[in-house]
């Protein structure tokens, strides 16, 4: 993926410690004409750049069902958008499944819109460019996902050119799971349960955080769920043996942020923890920036992940489950020891780690990298074992053979060929 310059800076303009007195955009110019937007309220800065940005004047917003029957989110949203709303798409499946997509598809063209603006979490994001992208080439039946769009598994003839979406998403994500800042989206076949990864190119134009919004309306559960994706992004991103200085620096940057941001966050029983919401959303940024900046190859924590999902299985919850066991069987195959070592290293020297490790029994130097990240899932009350997101059984040989399917799962330090091997990484958290 061609780089640009990229800058990760809070803007020259910031008159204080808050970033949320202030309203500031700057350019992201590692997906080119992507940009951010925060210090202003979301509805505010969402409907300054329909008009004054993209000159749009029908915007179809995708929105969480529990965001918009559980805050004024959504109304608000819509008294700022005034008569430029032509319709509104509420309670999309986990996980984008490639119907909802089409019905979407029709939607959008019988409401004439020409702009999609996404409020809610990350399949709401994917389920965003995936429209855009299918929009741009015509796609009409579950046969044209494979036939005139590149994924992963794709059927598609290798002299196919796909066009690059048209239609600009405005994006703002009340989760952590990083998704707005990738050009690829995931999406369920909904005969098979299989998910697959499309590449949707530069079809997200603006993000707009709201540290506020996220606070008063995100469940603190799915805020920190969601979280520690971020971090299995930066994990397996650090120890990936394609792994480069860029990635590193980033991967660093992005646990500095992550990691307090979620200890605070959690114990911030009565959501005034601002700032710290803010400081989660900068370090997804950092997180995904050491995927995706200089392409680093994550591991089977992302493929298996990926293939959990359809199960009924959060993004974040996935990787709680499964990035603690792959860091463990990469390290008994001696598959990337010294990175993980330097890993585990760099988050002991985080004050919060070291309160968490402490409290739980870790020694220094002695724990790897797999047991530390168990104990930091545990400290957040995240689930551990496949049992405990009702995966059990048949499933976890299904789950073993899907994981298969998916790109990064060779691209594992220690690279997974076979489904013995898959289930091996899942046996010790079968539960």
């Amino acid at each position: 993926m061609a780089v640009e310059t990229y800058r990760l800076a809070l803007p020259a303009d910031r008159t204080d410690n808050s970033p949320t007195t202030k309203f500031s955009t700057f350019k992201l110019e590692i997906y080119n004409n992507a940009h951010i937007s925060y210090g202003l309220p979301f509805h505010q800065a969402v409907a300054k750049h329909v008009e004054s940005t993209f000159g749009a004047s029908r915007a179809y917003i995708l929105v969480s069902k529990t965001l918009a029957n559980t805050s004024n989110a959504l109304q608000d949203l819509k008294d700022a958008l005034g008569d430029k709303v032509a319709g509104v798409k509420m309670g999309l499946k986990a996980h984008t499944s490639w119907s909802d997509v089409l019905d979407m598809k029709h939607e959008f063209v019988e409401l004439k819109a020409d702009i999609i603006v996404t409020l809610g979490g990350g399949s709401l994001t994917d389920a965003a460019k995936l429209l855009s992208l299918v929009l741009a080439n015509d796609v009409n039946t579950p046969e044209d996902f494979h036939t005139k769009l590149r994924s992963s598994g794709s059927k598609a003839p290798a002299d196919l050119v796909v066009a690059p979406p048209k239609v600009p998403v405005i994006c703002v994500p009340t989760t952590l799971s990083g998704g707005e800042y990738s050009m690829a989206a995931g999406a369920t076949e909904d005969a098979t349960d299989k998910k697959f990864q499309f590449l949707t190119g530069h079809a997200i134009r603006l993000l707009v955080l709201d540290g506020d919004l996220c606070a008063r309306t995100t469940p603190i559960r799915l805020w920190i769920a969601s979280g520690f994706r971020a971090i299995d992004h930066c994990v397996e991103s650090y120890v990936s043996m394609q792994a480069n200085t860029a990635s590193e620096d980033h991967a660093t940057r992005g646990l500095k942020l992550l990691i307090p941001a979620l200890l605070k966050a959690q114990a911030d029983a009565e959501n005034k923890e601002i700032d710290a919401r803010i400081q989660g959303q900068l370090g997804t940024l950092e997180a995904m920036a050491a995927l995706f900046r200089v392409y680093t190859p994550a591991g089977a924590s992302h493929a298996i992940g990926h293939m959990l999902g359809p199960f009924g299985v959060s993004h974040g919850e996935t990787s709680a489950v499964l990035l603690p066991a792959v860091c463990t069987y990469n390290a008994k195959h001696d598959a990337n020891t010294q990175r993980q070592e330097a890993l585990a290293k760099l988050l002991w020297e985080l004050p919060e780690f070291k309160v968490v490790g402490e409290r739980r029994g870790l020694q220094e130097g002695e724990a790897g990298l797999g047991e530390m990240l168990r104990e930091l899932t545990r400290e957040l009350g995240l689930p551990t074992t496949l049992k405990e997101v009702g995966v059990e059984g048949a499933r976890v040989e299904k789950l073993a053979e899907y994981s298969l399917l998916d790109p990064w799962i060779k691209t594992n330090p220690s690279p997974l060929e076979s489904k013995e091997q898959v289930l091996e990484v899942l046996q010790p958290i079968i539960g």
